[in-house]
């Protein structure tokens, strides 16, 4: 951290150049903030609403929204369909919104029972909760191809918190009604984290917290679902195998359950055992067939279904249930549940547990949105989908359904398929509603080992996700190494800490490259009025007496000491310094930088040196106005652009001669 090497970059007063001066080179007249303000903008309200404080501007806009055409701005923000169903190509899209969403619909089917295994909570709910946040992120979601739903991260991170919050009796051999009763308080729990997570979601939407995407990296956000995919394949080996174990939680969970599961190898069930092997000799192939065929299938082939009603029709007709003691799904209860408000004596317990799996949800349903909005050209509102989100998981928890998110491998299939806009989630849930009212039964003989390889098979694209690493290793070590450090905490610990891990050690790596920022001295190409780093070209003009810096970095706590030990190398200043100007604004990390800046240009006005500021943004300027520190900058510093600024140090250079002037950008 230190400035670059070699010689002082910027000449002194009494040094020669090489190349001709410039000093003879026309320029308009330069334009300073506040000329600028006088001829484009508003210059005697920009000051105020430089000083004016955030809660203040938000509160007028929100005031604003009280008039007639602010309300239905306001409910045209907040209900998408308003916007996009009067443009709706009915001839075009209905076609492949409908076959799209039958196709979502029918895989979500045996997906959602399946997933509800990894929240150890009964099938039926698993079917809840592909029905109601289907139905709800339909109507307020802005992402056009996403498909919502469960999701494995987020069920094996519930499951953990179920497994932990209503704990199976060590004696094991519980009766009907005791297990209805585990049951009952599983699934309470289960939906009680889902309220916690949809209110954390919406305080967050309350406070347009939707920047908070970014700090869940795309490295982070991979390497945490690919190791929970390897959580997902450890953690359904029991019921591959026809083995009854205790679900391990907490940290190292991945080698203790592996453990448990070498050890009762021998007690394995050889009936389920073949049923799983059968399972995934059929749904493995169907899935690579559909990736590498997708171009050419009209639609992907319903794997899952397929091997659901084959395995019902086979443990039916062969009574494996009975004659091998083979576990199955049994009755699904038709209709809906009664809406029930889940305890609020069990949020401060299970906050803990929803807030990373709020973060989780809205990452990872942001990214998707984000992706396939980048594909088909349009936007996406970051802090809409925290709203959708919020009410999609708050709401359907009142129907007893379990945390939930956008998924990866339905979103891919729903786009296969020819999916256009959010109207394919309404088909979606006709087809689980027809399995809630009337189909309910056919599933009954279903053998849960082939929902464990439901599972299994859906998280292919998961593990896909490290082939990436040695393109990655080539573009950014640093994300590789975030990466890594994130599926490795992921794999040994839990996925909610894992996540902790990688998004501490992101954050840090965003704070080291700060501090290795190098400022650099820029020169100007002859014949042009560009800027450029020295270093890049020996072609271009160092003015004696002129030096021009740049330092590309923010400037806050953080970075003033390295930013002060570059200023102070490049410009010759003396290492001793003066006590920082005391202010009456607030102490946080803009103000130090402020301070910083006020403290440079003293320093520099007592060294003889003329200092000038160029293209600083609206909130350089908001920082010195509300740290009180604007007055230390004379408005005759503020330049528009390096361009402007330059050529004011060229004429003061021409009029006074030789004396050093230092532009800063």
């Amino acid at each position: 951290m230190s400035g670059l090497p070699g010689a002082r970059t910027c000449p002194g007063p009494g040094e020669a150049s090489d190349l001709k001066s410039p000093l003879s080179a026309k320029f308009r007249e330069p334009l300073t903030e506040t000329r600028f303000q006088q001829l484009f903008g508003d210059a005697e309200q920009e000051p105020e609403l430089l000083a004016e404080p955030r809660w203040s501007r938000l509160w007028r806009r929100r005031a604003s929204a009280c008039s007639g055409p602010g309300a239905w701005r306001l409910l045209l923000a907040r209900l998408p369909p308003l916007r996009w169903l009067p443009h709706y190509r009915w001839r075009a899209w209905l076609l492949g919104d409908a076959v799209a969403g039958l196709t979502v619909g029918i895989v979500h089917v045996p997906q959602g029972m399946a997933f509800a295994l990894l929240t150890s909570v009964p099938p039926v709910f698993g079917l809840y909760t592909s029905f109601f946040p289907v139905l709800i992120y339909t109507l307020l979601g802005t992402g056009r191809h996403l498909s919502t739903g469960t999701f494995a991260v987020l069920s094996l991170m519930t499951g953990s918190a179920v497994e932990r919050l209503v704990p199976e009796p060590l004696s094991g051999n519980l009766s009907g009604i005791e297990k209805e009763q585990l049951d009952a308080q599983r699934v309470g729990a289960a939906a009680a984290v889902a309220f916690g997570s949809g209110a954390l979601m919406l305080g967050m939407f309350a406070l347009q917290l939707g920047v908070l995407a970014t700090f869940l990296s795309e490295p982070v956000v991979k390497a945490l679902t690919s190791g929970a995919a390897l959580h997902v394949l450890v953690s359904q080996l029991p019921s591959l195998l026809g083995v009854p174990l205790p679900r391990q939680i907490g940290c190292f969970a991945l080698f203790k359950t592996l453990a448990a599961v070498l050890t009762a190898l021998p007690r394995s069930s050889p009936a389920e055992l073949t049923i799983s092997a059968l399972s995934l000799a059929l749904l493995v192939p169907v899935k690579e067939l559909n990736v590498r065929f997708r171009d050419r299938l009209p639609t992907p082939i319903p794997g899952e279904i397929a091997m659901v009603l084959l395995a019902s029709v086979l443990c039916f007709t062969s009574s494996l249930d009975t004659r091998y003691n083979v576990q199955i799904v049994g009755l699904l209860p038709g209709g809906f549940p009664q809406p029930l408000l889940p305890s609020l004596a069990e949020l401060p317990r299970i906050l803990a547990d929803s807030l990373p799996m709020a973060l989780v949800t809205f990452a990872v349903s942001a990214s998707l949105a984000s992706i396939y909005a980048d594909k088909y050209s349009y936007t996406i509102d970051s802090n809409q989908e925290l709203l959708a989100h919020g009410v999609s998981n708050l709401v359907s928890s009142l129907f007893s359904c379990f945390p939930n998110s956008a998924t990866l491998a339905t979103t891919s299939l729903l786009v296969d398929a020819g999916g256009n806009t959010q109207l394919a989630g309404l088909f979606s849930c006709m087809v689980v509603l027809s399995v809630l009212l009337w189909l309910g039964p056919l599933f009954y003989y279903l053998p849960k080992a082939v929902l464990a390889c439901i599972n299994i098979s859906s998280m292919r694209q998961m593990f896909f996700q490290m082939r990436e690493l040695p393109q990655l290793w080539r573009i950014s070590r640093v994300d590789f190494a975030v990466w890594m450090v994130t599926w490795v905490a992921v794999v040994t610990l839990s996925v909610d800490l894992g996540l902790a891990v990688g998004v501490v050690f992101s954050m840090m790596t965003v704070v080291c490259r700060t501090q290795r920022v190098q400022c650099l001295a820029l020169g100007l190409a002859e014949g042009t009025e560009l800027y450029r780093p020295l270093r890049e070209s020996h072609k271009l003009l160092q003015v004696p007496g002129l030096c021009i810096l740049s330092y590309p970095a923010p400037l806050y706590f953080g970075t003033r000491g390295q930013f002060r030990r570059v200023l102070e190398w490049h410009l010759g200043l003396a290492e001793g310094r003066k006590e920082a100007p005391k202010t009456d604004g607030p102490p946080d990390a803009d103000a130090a930088g402020a301070r910083e800046v006020v403290q440079l240009a003293s320093r520099c006005r007592d060294a003889g040196i003329h200092l000038l500021l160029a293209q600083c943004n609206a909130s350089v300027l908001g920082t010195l106005t509300q740290a009180g520190l604007l007055d230390r900058v004379t408005p005759e510093q503020l330049f528009v652009s390096v361009q402007d600024a330059a050529a004011h140090a060229l004429e003061r250079l021409e009029l006074n001669g030789p004396k050093t002037c230092t532009v800063w950008v």
